[in-house]
């Protein structure tokens, strides 16, 4: 294994430990809402610190940007750790299992390790550049369906953006009645991570943060999978608008999308 790529695993089972022993327990933690749709808690910060703390240990001359913290360590260096330390923090608090620690190392802004963890599947998800992707040791691809019409996609609705909300639902009418059903679970890491093994074939959501993705689209570059904005450009990583999917899926889902139902951001 990829020696940075080995800490990084380390570390992420840590943190899910800490997570698996709070789930759903409110009177355990403190809830605080940043914005509509958007909460932390108690749990979120640990983690992420345990996680920060325990890379820069190992690499005294990196930088961490977390979700939580903003950016630590060694200003402008040339690795920088990205981090979501409890991904689907409102489903961790209502006590659904659907949560993930995202962790991702990028150097000079290329992605170059990717770890994202569900502690209570025990599911791992890993990927270096060149190397592949894989799930608890094991390879994994991208599904292989090329029909929008048999197609199960994963989305979220822009809650922490309500003002999106009228265009978006256009564009879900024509998913709906494109595909063979919808999913939406709470976590994009891990949505990323579910179409990179093959059990979506697509996703697309909008307003996401470094961290939400990082780890999760290079883990599905190397399962064979491409990712693009809205417009079938590149952005997302400006944007946060994201859509994926083998060739074929990701074709199909950007004809869904029409330039005119797009806010001037998403343009």
């Amino acid at each position: 294994m990829h020696p940075m790529l080995n800490i990084a695993v380390r570390t992420v089972r840590s943190a899910g430990n800490l997570i698996a022993r709070n789930i759903g327990r409110d009177d355990a933690f403190d809830v605080r809402e940043k914005g509509p749709g958007d909460y932390v808690t108690d749990i979120d910060r640990q983690c992420e610190e345990m996680i920060a703390s325990a890379l820069l240990k190992s690499f005294r001359t990196h930088s961490v940007l977390g979700e939580e913290l903003g950016e630590v360590g060694s200003a402008g260096a040339e690795y920088q750790w990205v981090i979501d330390p409890l991904d689907g923090t409102q489903n961790f608090v209502q006590g659904i299992s659907h949560v993930a620690v995202s962790v991702a190392l990028r150097r000079q802004g290329k992605l170059e390790v990717g770890v994202v963890f569900n502690p209570f599947l025990n599911e791992m998800f890993t990927a270096a550049r060149g190397e592949g992707a894989m799930l608890n040791g094991r390879h994994i691809r991208v599904s292989t369906r090329d029909n929008l019409q048999e197609a199960i996609i994963g989305t979220a609705f822009p809650v922490r953006h309500r003002g999106r909300m009228e265009a978006y639902l256009k564009i879900f009418g024509r998913l709906i009645n494109s595909c063979a059903d919808v999913r939406r679970m709470g976590a994009a890491s891990l949505d990323l991570c579910y179409v990179a093994a093959g059990r979506l074939d697509g996703y697309l959501e909008q307003g996401l943060m470094p961290w939400d993705f990082a780890a999760g689209e290079l883990i599905l570059r190397e399962a064979g999978g491409l990712i693009t904005d809205f417009t079938a450009g590149e952005g997302y990583s400006r944007t946060g608008n994201l859509v994926c999917g083998n060739s074929a899926i990701l074709r199909q889902l950007l004809r869904l999308i029409e330039p005119q139902d797009l806010p001037p951001e998403l343009r």
